[in-house]
């Protein structure tokens, strides 16, 4: 059997982009932006001296946790591929391949890897940003192969990191990792691309999952509109399809979330106490809808998280899982929200605004942009490969070593 490096370096090096394919591409690169740049206040700017340039982009992309997702491998794509290929100059052909790569190998990784608390993001982000990266280089399928199985060893990271800092940096890690072996194979270093294999196999992939089928990206990107777990999108988006305007948080006596098992994965953080922790609570996000009406980037602050309504309010929330499930989306959501007088309001939803099913609108995908960039929000929506990484490099501090 080829191996499945070899595999996915030859789909990569016939990949012929679509025009779909190129627009969702535009649209990764956008979104991966905006998000970047609201991250440029974040406290985690303050270590990004101590990391190479693409890991820096890469921490600022996903410290958020506002960044895109591909459902089926549940990995962030664009905040592995985006930093990839503009750390190596490449363009929106070198970040599909990247990311189709990226899609493929979480894929056959599949839901018990992610289940079993690995995260996808970084275990086949760091072949994926190999290819990327590679391809940016212009290297040959057999380079690509080879690069790929290079950043084996740094296809790494655990769920247990969610909620601190070292979520994001452990994409980073998995960035830098994947643009070191691109550099590496171009420069004539050996590897066997078997090592992918073995590699799948240890972590509990399935090779016969590997499909080389279909647009670029398999299933398309969900993107975010809430800046918070993707596992949080759904039961936020069915809170606020009810009146939360006339509603008085204090006095909501109860609220029940009933959902699959599979959909609360991620969901690690029942008390938090920070904002990141915060991005990782059922709790807290049915704390900060009833509280904000529409959680935003000030709503996971440590400040936010540490307010005594929002901490009153998770005392209230109840967690009803239902057994089974294979992804965040399996089954659908259902809320009952009890008032202090008795009365009862009740939502229910299966697909979130933003999914895949549910595609953001240019209006939303605008609004998003603007809340996370400002004034900068049009000089971003103009931006295209080749003027982001200067762009993204005035916001970033310099390294402070050669690594």
């Amino acid at each position: 059997m080829t191996p499945v490096a070899e595999q996915l370096a030859g789909w990569a090096a016939g990949l012929e982009p679509s025009d779909d394919d190129l627009a969702l591409a535009q649209r990764s690169l956008v979104d991966t932006l905006a998000v970047a740049t609201a991250a440029r206040r974040h406290p985690i700017r303050d270590v990004l001296g101590e990391l190479s340039q693409g890991e820096a982009w890469a921490v600022l992309a996903h410290v958020l946790d506002f960044d895109d997702l591909h459902m089926e491998s549940t990995s962030h794509v664009s905040a592995v591929c985006v930093p990839a290929v503009l750390a190596t100059g490449g363009d929106a052909h070198a970040y599909l391949a990247g990311a189709g790569v990226m899609a493929r190998l979480g894929s056959a990784l599949g839901w018990p890897h992610y289940a079993a608390g690995w995260h996808a993001t970084c275990t086949a982000g760091a072949p994926a940003a190999a290819a990327a990266a590679a391809t940016s280089h212009g290297l040959g399928a057999d380079d690509v192969a080879t690069a790929m199985a290079l950043a084996v060893p740094a296809a790494g990271g655990v769920q247990r990191a969610f909620g601190t800092a070292a979520k994001a940096l452990q994409v980073g890690f998995a960035v830098h990792a994947g643009v070191r072996a691109a550099r590496l194979a171009g420069a004539g270093a050996s590897a066997d691309p078997r090592a992918l294999d073995q590699w799948l196999e240890l972590v509990a992939g399935d090779v016969r999952r590997l499909d080389l089928g279909g647009p670029a990206v398999p299933g398309g990107l969900a993107i975010k509109l809430f800046p918070c777990c993707y596992a949080l999108q759904r039961p936020i988006a069915a809170l606020r399809t009810l009146e939360l305007a006339d509603l008085d948080a204090a006095q909501v006596a109860q609220v029940v979330v009933r959902t699959p098992e599979s959909a609360l994965t991620p969901l690690i953080h029942s008390a938090p106490t920070t904002g990141l922790e915060g991005k990782f609570s059922l709790q807290y996000a049915i704390a900060a809808t009833l509280l904000d009406g529409r959680p935003g980037i000030e709503s996971f602050t440590d400040e936010a998280v540490a307010r005594p309504a929002a901490q009153a309010l998770l005392a209230c929330v109840e967690v009803d899982a239902t057994p089974g499930g294979d992804w965040l989306l399996a089954g659908e959501v259902a809320i009952e929200l009890t008032l202090a007088d008795g009365s009862t309001l009740h939502a229910e939803l299966d697909v979130p605004p933003g999914a895949p099913g549910r595609p953001p609108s240019e209006a939303e995908l605008g609004a998003k942009v603007a809340d996370c960039a400002g004034e900068l929000a049009d000089e971003i929506l103009a931006l295209d490969w080749s003027s982001a990484a200067s762009f993204l490099s005035e916001g970033v501090p310099a390294p402070e070593r050669t690594r």
